[in-house]
C-alpha cells in the first residue's frame, strides 16, 4: 500500500552519527505547516527517559508542529543534563518552523544510561531539514530512522472517504523489535491523519486504540523506558458522522503495526496469537493473556514446536485472576487439546508439525463464563534471542 501523508506534512530521516553504520538512518522529522492536535499514550514504567516526561508536559495539545526522533539513544536515567538536551532538540527544530519550542515532541530510543551526543543531533536536524519532503521513500527513511534491532521499518496506512467525497487519510510509522511489554508496549509509533479532532477526543481514540493493539502485545515482559504512541490530526477534513469509522481504522492501524513488531521480534520463528474468550470481563481475559504470552516454558514450548499444553494450562492457573478452570476449553491451530479438566484425544505429531511449518500460531482458551475476550500476541522465545540480548551493549 502506497503510505501518503496529509497534505502539508513533510518527513526526513537522516544518518547523524548515532549509529555506525552510515547507511543507518538514525535520526527522524516530522513536520506540519499548520499546528496539529496532539495526543500521546506513553510508558508506565516509572523510570522513564526525558522525552517522556516532556511530551507528557505538552500533550494533548491544539498546537503541535512537529516531531523529533534519535534512534540509537535513549536519553534515559540522563537526569537534568538528560532534560535540557530534549529542550535544546525542541528548540533546534522550533527555531527552524520559527515556532515556540513547546510545540515540538520529542522521542528517543536506545542504550539507556547514555548522554547525547548533541552536536550530531543538532547537525542532524539542520540536514533532516533540508531533506524534508513527502514521498514513498521520504516516509520509508523516516521509518528507518526510528529504528534499533529492528530489521525492517513498520508502516501501515488506512483511507477512507466520506459521504462529501472528501478522503481520510491516516499513516502510522513504528519501531520495535525487543523489550516489548504492554503498558506500553516497548516500542515508539507516530500516528498522522487529516481528520479534524480536539485534543480529548483525540487523547480519547489514541487510548482505546492503543489498549486494543500496543497494550496487547508482549515479546519479553519488559517494559521500557521510552514507550510512546503519538497521534498528529492536522484538522483538514471534518469527520461530519463518521467519528466511530475513524475510530474503528485508527484502531486497524495500530493492531497492524503492532502485529509487524511481534513479526520482527529479535530471534522471533514463531508469532503466537492468544484467543482468550468467556471470561467475566475483558480486564480478566487480558490478565490470562499476558499471563500465559509471558511464560518462558510457553514461549520455549512454541520455538520447538511442542504442543505442551500442560505449560499453557498451569500458566492460567497462576494468573492474577479468578477463571472457571472447569470449564476451559484449549485449541491450538484449531485442534481441541484440554477440556472440561481433562486432555482431549489429538495427534500431537499432526499438532506439532502445524506449529512448526506456520509462523503463525494460534491459541485458543475458552472459559465458557461470560463475554469478555482479548485478542493478544506474543512470540516464541530462540536461542538467537539469549545470544543477542546477551551481547547488545558490547
Amino acid at each position: 500500500m502506497e503510505h501518503r501523508l496529509p497534505e502539508g506534512v513533510q518527513v526526513a530521516g537522516v544518518h547523524c552519527g548515532l549509529k555506525r553504520n552510515p547507511q543507518k538512518p538514525d535520526l527522524t522529522l516530522i513536520v506540519s505547516h499548520r499546528e496539529c492536535t496532539a495526543a500521546g499514550v506513553y510508558t508506565q514504567n516509572r523510570v522513564f527517559g526525558a522525552p517522556i516526561g516532556w511530551n507528557r508536559a505538552i500533550t494533548p495539545s491544539d498546537r503541535v508542529r512537529a516531531v523529533v526522533i534519535n534512534s540509537g539513544n535513549a536519553n534515559a536515567c540522563t537526569g537534568r543534563r538528560g532534560q535540557e538536551d530534549v529542550r535544546r532538540m525542541a528548540q533546534a527544530v522550533a527555531q527552524l518552523l520559527q515556532c515556540r519550542t513547546e510545540q515540538v515532541l520529542v522521542l528517543s530510543t536506545g542504550i539507556i544510561g547514555q548522554f547525547l551526543p548533541m552536536e550530531k543531533i543538532l547537525r542532524g536536524i539542520e540536514q533532516a531539514w533540508r531533506s524534508l519532503g513527502n514521498t514513498v521513500s521520504h516516509v520509508e527513511r523516516a521509518a528507518r530512522g526510528m529504528m534499533t534491532t529492528d530489521t525492517r521499518p513498520k508502516l501501515a496506512s488506512a483511507h477512507f472517504t466520506l459521504d462529501s467525497s472528501q478522503e481520510v487519510l491516516l499513516c502510522g510509522l513504528a519501531k520495535g523489535a525487543g523489550m516489548i511489554a504492554p503498558n506500553m508496549a516497548t516500542m515508539l509509533a507516530v500516528l498522522l491523519t487529516n481528520a479534524r479532532l480536539d485534543p480529548q477526543q483525540a487523547q480519547r481514540l489514541l487510548q482505546q486504540a492503543v489498549d486494543e493493539s500496543f497494550n496487547c502485545l508482549s515479546i519479553d515482559g519488559h517494559t521500557s523506558t521510552s514507550d510512546a504512541v503519538l497521534l498528529l490530526a492536522t484538522g483538514e477534513v471534518e469527520l461530519e458522522h463518521a467519528q466511530e469509522r475513524f475510530a474503528q481504522s485508527l484502531q486497524n492501524l495500530c493492531v497492524e503495526l503492532a502485529q509487524q513488531i511481534a513479526d520482527d521480534g529479535e530471534g522471533v520463528t514463531h508469532v503466537v496469537q492468544l484467543d482468550v474468550q468467556g471470561c467475566p470481563n475483558r480486564q480478566v481475559a487480558r490478565a490470562v493473556a499476558k499471563t500465559v504470552a509471558e511464560s518462558v516454558l510457553v514461549k520455549t514450548a512454541v520455538a520447538g514446536a511442542d504442543p505442551n499444553w500442560g505449560r499453557i494450562v498451569s500458566a492460567v492457573g497462576y494468573a492474577p485472576v479468578q477463571v472457571p478452570l472447569d470449564r476451559l476449553v484449549l485449541e491450538i491451530n484449531g485442534v481441541p487439546i484440554y477440556a472440561q479438566g481433562k486432555p482431549c484425544s489429538f495427534d500431537v505429531q499432526q499438532v506439532a508439525q502445524s506449529m512448526r511449518h506456520q509462523r503463525l500460531v494460534r491459541i485458543r482458551l475458552d472459559f465458557g463464563s461470560g463475554e469478555g475476550q482479548v485478542r493478544f500476541w506474543t512470540t516464541d522465545l530462540t536461542e538467537e534471542y539469549v545470544r543477542f540480548n546477551s551481547q547488545y551493549t558490547t
